[in-house]
């Protein structure tokens, strides 16, 4: 049997006790309960809202092969007789072993972090160093202070490439994480007004991303965009840390790993890479010039770390866009179809800009019509109004006119679109599903974006749950 731990090394690296007959060891690391698989160990983590200490009968009953647990909650788990290793702070505890998988770890480590573009990254990241060798890579969006040590500790020991996302909300944030990961390569993807309510300006944002560098390997590389306005910024930051292998991606003449030329399509694009004075054609098989800049990212990760370029070229070919986040449905409507672009996992202002080109890129067929369905980007504090008015400017000049709106910052870009363009504003999401699904008419393509707390992810699952994927062998009337 292939342990991804011993329990001697857990219980080493955690300074737990056991408790009951223990294992020899685990197969992999869960801390919900409803997903775990036989012969892992369940993490019974206290999180904002719920406490995982109060299912861990269920954990049990799905197959756990041991349990973490506080020492504080260990009176309460009496009555199971599932084996136990007993710790002070589970999270403490997972930080710990995430720490010891690290220290264990022979792989090339890469950190992720930015803007935008953070998961599309970190998964093109997966995709093309798979073909030469084994990747690890955070599931989701797994980016937190536990989604990193959580990533960390399933990390196998003969893994090659360690693939991490970072995220951050607040300044402060991505320095105890990157402490941890210890990146060989920092990426950052873009820097743009996110989660700007906490900040002040762009340029403490790009500060706070910049706590990256700080967890960066002795000889370490970092890989900036040469077409973001903090480039500079970024690269004075890593230069006082002492960092001397500063690579950047862009069009940008100077940049190292430069965008020559792109042509997009609706669902995919070629581009154009020129690198080591080497101009090589990239065919990917996802739409969006914001993809193609994430690639080009990507590449530049592949030629530092040694990994084939001609292969990881070659599985850009075949990546798919991921659920929330440019997936397309062409679903079946009468006798014909319409097409769903789903964008509804996240939005700050840089990726509603990038989502309204991705539908202008998308042509309708028929009567059909491009339809922007909107919802608000969280997190913009004093300039919410002005963001969301703003965003009549791309909507314009990709010739939308048709916007569907709701939530209350979304007002104000109701107010800012000139009659040419039909506006239909609802309460909240709810009314908007429902007037949504029975607008829908053959040819129309929608996009769908909001703040992940909007939930703009129930217009995805109705429409997905309403009308049945189109299929290529059906003929449309």
């Amino acid at each position: 049997m292939s342990w991804l731990w011993t329990t001697e090394d857990m219980i080493a690296a955690m300074a737990g006790r056991p408790f009951g007959t223990l294992p020899e060891g685990i197969t992999g690391i869960s801390i919900d309960s409803r997903s775990i698989a036989p012969g892992e160990a369940f993490f019974a983590i206290k999180g904002d809202r719920v406490d995982g200490h109060d299912y861990a009968s269920m954990a049990m009953a799905n197959g756990a092969a041991l349990l973490v647990v506080s020492e504080a909650r260990l009176p309460a788990m009496g009555r199971l007789t599932v084996p136990m290793i007993v710790v002070e702070d589970v999270l403490a505890a997972l930080g710990r072993l995430g720490l010891a998988s690290r220290e264990r770890s022979q792989a090339r480590i890469i950190a992720v972090t930015g803007s935008v573009g953070k998961t599309t990254t970190k998964e093109m990241l997966r995709h093309v160093l798979s073909p030469s060798g084994k990747v690890h890579a955070s599931v989701a969006s797994f980016n937190n202070h536990w989604g990193v040590p959580l990533t960390l500790a399933r990390m196998p020991g003969d893994t090659d490439y360690g693939v991490f996302e970072v995220g951050m909300n607040h300044p402060g944030e991505i320095r105890p994480l990157v402490a941890m990961i210890r990146p060989d390569v920092a990426v950052i993807t873009t820097i743009a007004p996110a989660h700007l309510g906490n900040f002040k300006s762009i340029k403490e944002i790009a500060a706070a991303k910049a706590e990256i560098f700080e967890g960066l390997e002795p000889g370490g590389h970092v890989v900036l965009n040469r077409d973001n306005d903090q480039f500079n910024f970024l690269d004075r930051t890593a230069q006082s840390l002492g960092i001397q292998h500063i690579h950047s991606f862009g069009q940008h003449a100077k940049a190292e790993f430069r965008l020559a030329e792109f042509n997009g399509s609706d669902e995919n694009s070629t581009l154009w890479l020129t690198i080591g004075g080497e101009t090589l054609e990239v065919a990917i098989g996802a739409p969006g010039r914001h993809i193609a800049e994430n690639a080009l990212a990507a590449l530049g990760v592949v030629r530092i770390v040694g990994a084939d370029m001609e292969k990881a070229i070659e599985a850009l070919a075949t990546l798919k866009p991921e659920k929330g986040r440019g997936k397309r449905h062409r679903l079946s409507i009468g006798n014909g179809s319409f097409t769903l672009i789903d964008e509804s996992y996240n939005a700050n202002p840089a990726s509603m800009r990038a989502a309204i080109a991705l539908l202008a890129a998308s042509e309708p067929t028929g009567r059909g019509r491009r339809i922007a369905v909107l919802g608000d980007m969280l997190e913009m504090g004093e300039y919410a109004q002005k963001v969301h008015s703003d965003l009549a400017v791309p909507l314009l000049a990709a010739g939308i006119e048709h916007v569907w709106l709701t939530g209350a910052e979304m007002a104000a870009l109701k107010e800012s679109l000139p009659e040419s363009v039909h506006v239909e504003y609802r309460e909240n999401t709810r009314e908007l599903t429902d007037y949504v699904l029975d607008s829908v008419v053959p040819g129309d393509v929608f996009m769908v974006k909001s703040s992940l707390g909007i939930g703009f992810g129930k217009i995805v699952a109705a429409l997905l749950d309403k009308f049945p994927p189109f299929s290529d062998t059906q003929r449309e009337l």
